[in-house]
C-alpha cells in the first residue's frame, strides 16, 4: 500500500492531491456541518431548545479553526471524529423512516474521512519537501 501511495504522489504531484483533498474537506464540511444542524433543529423545533443541535455541530465547529489554518494535525484528528458521524449514519440508515438521512450521512462524513486522511499525508509530505525558510 505505502508503494503504491508513493507512486501515485509521483504521478500525480503533490500540490495536485493536497488541493483536491483540501477541496473534498471543504465540501464534505460543510455538507456534514448544514446536515448536522437540520438534524439538531428536526429534534427540537418544537421546543426551540439548541441543546441537540449544540450536540450534533459543537464536535465539527472544534476543528474549523485547524481547517482554516490548514493544520495536518488536526485534519487527522478530524477524520477520526468524522468516523464517529459514520456510524452515526450507519445507525440512522436502519431506522424505517430516515434511511435517505443515515445513508447520506455515511456518505459525506466517509468522504470527510478521505480527504482528511489525503491532505493529512500529502500537506505533511509536501512540507518536508519544501526547504525551511530563512529568518532574516
Amino acid at each position: 500500500m505505502r508503494a503504491w501511495l508513493e507512486d501515485f504522489e509521483k504521478r500525480k504531484g503533490l500540490d495536485h492531491l493536497v488541493q483536491r483533498s483540501r477541496r473534498l474537506v471543504l465540501v464534505s464540511f460543510g455538507i456534514l456541518l448544514l446536515l448536522m444542524v437540520y438534524r439538531g433543529w428536526a429534534i427540537e423545533s418544537s421546543n426551540l431548545r439548541f441543546g441537540p443541535m449544540l450536540a450534533f455541530v459543537l464536535p465539527l465547529v472544534l476543528f474549523l479553526p485547524s481547517i482554516l489554518v490548514r493544520r495536518p494535525r488536526g485534519h487527522a484528528w478530524l477524520a477520526f471524529v468524522s468516523l464517529l458521524y459514520f456510524a452515526q449514519g450507519v445507525m440512522v440508515a436502519t431506522l424505517p423512516s430516515q434511511g435517505w438521512r443515515g445513508m447520506v450521512e455515511a456518505i459525506v462524513s466517509l468522504a470527510l474521512f478521505i480527504g482528511c486522511m489525503g491532505y493529512a499525508r500529502f500537506r505533511s509530505r509536501q512540507m518536508r519537501a519544501q526547504p525551511p525558510s530563512e529568518n532574516i
